[in-house]
C-alpha cells in the first residue's frame, strides 16, 4: 500500500463496470475510496476540511457533475473536482476547467492516467489545506492581544485546540501549575471567539474573602445585608455576552460550588437579597493549578460540578516540558521590556543561554518573564539565581540521545547570534562561520526566523 493510505476519495458514475473497475484501481492504491451512482450524496460528505477530491462523470441522472461541481466549490471553491467525459462532452469539460474544474479525463481512460490525476489533485488539496493552516496560525499570532509563543509540538497542539475551540459554547477547564499563563489562555480563547466585543471579566477565587465571594459573582440589592448600601452588579451580570474567567476554581467556597453548578447549567442568577432571576449568556472559563478529579475524590471540591466544567479542558505543559521554546520566549520578553524601558537588550552569552534552558522553572514562563525583564535592566549585572546551581545530569540531558543534546545545543548558539545580530543574516554567519545554505537549512531545521530578531 501505497503513503496514499486513508486519504478519501468520491468516485461517482452511474455506469456499474466503470464504477467498481476505478473504485477497485483507487483502493489498490490505498485511497479509501466512496463509490456513488449519484451526485446528491456526496455534499453531504465533504466539508471546507476535507482532505480529499471528487472525481464525476458529467452525465448522471438527477443532478449532473457539472451541477455537482458548482455546489461543491460552493462549499469550499479550492475543493478539487475531476470530471469524467464521454467523447462528445471534451468542449463541455474544457469550458467547465474554466469554471474551476481541476482537470477532466475522457472515457475509456488507462488506470494509470486516473491514478495520475488523482494523485496531483491530492498533493494540490494538502497544500491548499497546509497553506490555510499556516495562514490561520499566522492571523492568530499577528491579532492584537495575547499570543501563545512557541513552536514545540505541546504548544502548537494547545494553540491549534485553543482555536478550534474559540467560538463553541460549551465552558472550559484550564489545568496547568503556577506560571504557564492560564489568564494568559483564558483571554487569547476570548479575543479570539465571537465573544471578543463584550466583557472578559477575571476574578481570582483564592483572593477574595470567603465572605465577599458570594456578592463578587453574583452581585446585590441594596440592604441585602449589613454593609449593602447601594445595588451592586456581580462579576457574572458584568460579564453577560462575553466571558468570565474563575482563576483558582478549587479555592471556592464548597457552597458557593452548588451556586455555581446552578448557574452553569440554568444559566441565569439571583441578586442577593432579590427573587429577581436574570438570565445570561456567557462563557466560563475556569483554570486550577491542581487535580480537580483528585480533590473531588479527597471530598474538597464538588465531584458533579467538575464534570461539568471539563466538557473542554486544556491543559498548558509546564516550561521544562517545552524547554526548546526558552529561546524564543526569552527574546519575546525582552523586547517587551527593552522597549518599555527604552533599554538596548544587552547580548546574552551561551553560557547563560545554556544556564536557562537546564533550569527546571519552578515557576514557568512567569519566572522566565521577571528574568528577561531583569536582565534587560541589569544587563551584565542581573545575577541569574540559578548561575551556580550544579546542574546534574538529569536535568541537563532530561532524556536526551547525545544527538539531541547537540542539536539543542547547536540551535541555542544560532539563537543566540541571530538575537545579538538582531535578526542580521550577514552578521550571523561571520559570527558563526557558516556558508549561507547551511545557516538557512539549520534556520529551518530549528523553527528559527529571522524576523523574530529584529528589535
Amino acid at each position: 500500500m501505497s503513503d496514499t493510505a486513508a486519504l478519501p476519495v468520491i468516485l461517482i458514475d452511474d455506469e456499474h463496470h466503470i464504477r467498481m473497475a476505478a473504485g477497485q484501481t483507487l483502493e489498490l492504491d490505498g485511497y479509501e475510496v466512496t463509490t456513488l451512482e449519484q451526485a446528491e450524496p456526496a455534499l453531504g460528505l465533504i466539508g471546507t476540511d476535507w482532505p480529499g477530491v471528487v472525481v464525476t462523470d458529467i452525465n448522471l441522472p438527477g443532478m449532473d457533475g457539472l451541477e455537482l461541481m458548482r455546489q461543491v466549490r460552493a462549499i469550499d471553491a479550492d475543493l478539487p473536482v475531476i470530471l469524467i467525459t464521454g467523447h462528445g462532452d471534451i468542449s463541455m469539460a474544457v469550458s467547465a476547467i474554466r469554471d474551476g474544474a481541476y482537470d477532466f479525463i475522457e472515457k475509456p481512460f488507462a488506470s494509470e492516467l486516473l491514478l495520475d490525476v488523482v494523485r496531483r489533485a491530492l498533493d494540490k488539496r494538502s497544500l491548499t489545506l497546509e497553506n490555510r493552516r499556516l495562514r490561520d496560525e499566522l492571523d492568530a499570532q499577528s491579532a492584537p492581544g495575547p499570543r501563545i509563543i512557541g513552536n514545540t509540538p505541546p504548544i502548537v497542539a494547545l494553540r491549534q485546540l485553543s482555536r478550534s475551540v474559540a467560538d463553541m459554547p460549551a465552558d472550559i477547564l484550564i489545568q496547568a501549575e503556577t506560571g504557564c499563563g492560564k489568564d494568559l489562555l483564558a483571554r487569547y480563547l476570548h479575543e479570539h471567539g465571537k465573544r471578543r466585543e463584550h466583557n472578559f471579566v477575571a476574578i481570582n477565587c483564592g483572593a477574595v474573602p470567603e465572605n465577599l465571594i458570594e456578592s463578587e459573582l453574583f452581585g446585590h440589592e441594596a440592604g441585602a445585608f449589613t454593609d449593602a448600601k447601594t445595588q451592586r452588579i456581580g462579576k457574572f451580570e458584568h460579564a453577560n455576552g462575553g466571558t468570565l474567567f474563575l482563576d483558582e476554581i478549587e479555592s471556592m467556597p464548597m457552597a458557593l460550588q452548588i451556586k455555581l453548578l446552578r448557574v452553569l447549567e440554568e444559566r441565569a442568577i439571583e441578586r442577593l437579597g432579590s427573587n429577581d432571576v436574570i438570565p445570561l449568556d456567557l462563557r466560563v472559563i475556569a483554570a486550577t493549578k491542581v487535580d480537580l478529579k483528585q480533590e473531588a475524590a479527597a471530598g474538597r471540591f464538588r465531584e458533579d460540578l467538575y464534570y461539568r466544567l471539563n466538557v473542554v479542558r486544556l491543559d498548558i505543559p509546564p516550561l521544562r516540558k517545552r524547554r526548546e521554546d526558552i529561546p524564543l520566549l526569552f527574546q519575546h520578553f525582552a523586547l517587551i521590556a527593552s522597549s518599555q524601558y527604552g533599554r538596548e537588550i544587552p547580548q546574552l552569552s551561551a553560557e547563560r543561554m545554556h544556564s536557562l534552558m537546564t533550569h527546571d522553572w519552578p515557576g514557568n514562563v512567569r519566572e522566565l518573564r521577571n528574568l528577561a525583564e531583569r536582565y534587560v535592566l541589569l544587563g551584565e549585572s542581573c545575577t541569574f539565581d540559578f548561575d551556580n546551581r550544579p546542574i546534574t545530569l538529569a536535568e541537563s540531558t532530561d532524556g536526551m540521545t547525545l544527538s539531541e543534546q547537540v542539536e539543542r545545543f547547536e540551535k541555542m548558539l544560532i539563537h543566540t547570534e541571530l538575537g545579538r545580530h538582531g535578526g542580521s543574516i550577514k552578521d550571523t554567519l561571520a559570527s558563526l562561520g557558516l556558508p549561507r545554505k547551511t545557516l538557512y537549512d539549520k534556520m529551518k531545521k530549528y523553527g528559527l526566523d529571522k524576523n523574530d530578531y529584529k528589535q
